[in-house]
């Protein structure tokens, strides 16, 4: 199934532009304590399951781009996530698997495998802030946080071209092992799904900002067909585009192990 492209444009510099699925005229929702937005968000129905392929690009500020081909399945069961991530191009990377499994105490096992090894290595809580596969994604932001894991404050509410947000900033407490600071996300009022959100490491500025670039509506869920993380010190940003996407499709369980990760 083709993605159709809801958006005839993007803008990624300090806002985003979107079109065609929001009514500003609408009456915005009553608003959540910054604990329930953050439960809300959190327990988002995104289906019971899904299948992706998608197309991941590497952008310098300058110089040339690289490209990859991934797939990705996701897995909702009892309220606990788990995904299965294999990269199927380049030859440099094909075969790579990312597996991320929650297991209800609010902890997610992170596993990577490399082909060229033929071995699987666990992500260790000490590795979390490292780059994922060179990406500006780290494998902090490959898991769910638990809601309680931080404090949770709505400081306003703004409109992305439109869009009604309100802007919740989310602080680690005391113990909780995260890299950032702080986490500040606009969370559209009508669909609950973050729209940009900046990462803050102690500073006044962010040093990198995620942001959704292309809204579908797939299956009566709401899906990011395309987003960014942007390293605003160097410029150097990675997108992920869906190509094709099915929800729902009845995956089973035992797909997301560590034997199921290392056949390749």
């Amino acid at each position: 199934m083709h993605i159709r492209t809801l958006f005839p444009k993007y803008v990624l510099v300090c806002s985003i532009l979107f079109w065609g699925f929001a009514d500003p005229a609408l009456a915005a929702p009553a608003q959540p304590s910054g604990r329930e937005l953050a439960q809300l968000v959190h327990d988002r129905y995104v289906g019971d399951d899904s299948v992706s392929r998608q197309t991941m690009e590497l952008v310098p500020a300058s110089g040339q781009k690289r490209v990859r081909q991934l797939n990705i399945s996701v897995l909702e069961k009892n309220g606990d996530r788990s995904t299965l991530l294999r990269f199927i191009s380049p030859a440099d990377i094909q075969g790579t698997g990312f597996l991320a499994v929650e297991d209800g105490q609010g902890e997610t096992a992170q596993f990577l495998y490399l082909p060229a090894l033929n071995r699987t290595r666990r992500i260790v809580a000490g590795q979390k802030s490292r780059s994922f596969v060179n990406t500006d994604f780290t494998y902090e932001d490959m898991e769910r946080r638990p809601v309680d894991d931080s404090e949770h404050i709505i400081v306003g509410d703004e409109s992305l071209n439109s869009v009604r947000c309100w802007i919740m900033e989310s602080r680690p407490k005391p113990g909780s092992n995260s890299q950032y600071t702080m986490v500040r996300s606009w969370v559209a009022q009508d669909m609950l799904l973050p729209l940009r959100v900046d990462f803050f490491t102690g500073g006044e500025a962010p040093i990198k900002r995620y942001a959704v670039l292309q809204l579908e509506n797939i299956q009566n869920i709401w899906t990011e067909t395309k987003v960014a993380m942007e390293d605003l010190s160097s410029g150097h940003k990675t997108t992920l585009e869906t190509t094709d996407i099915q929800y729902n499709t009845g995956l089973s369980d035992s797909i997301f192990t560590q034997q199921a990760l290392e056949r390749w």
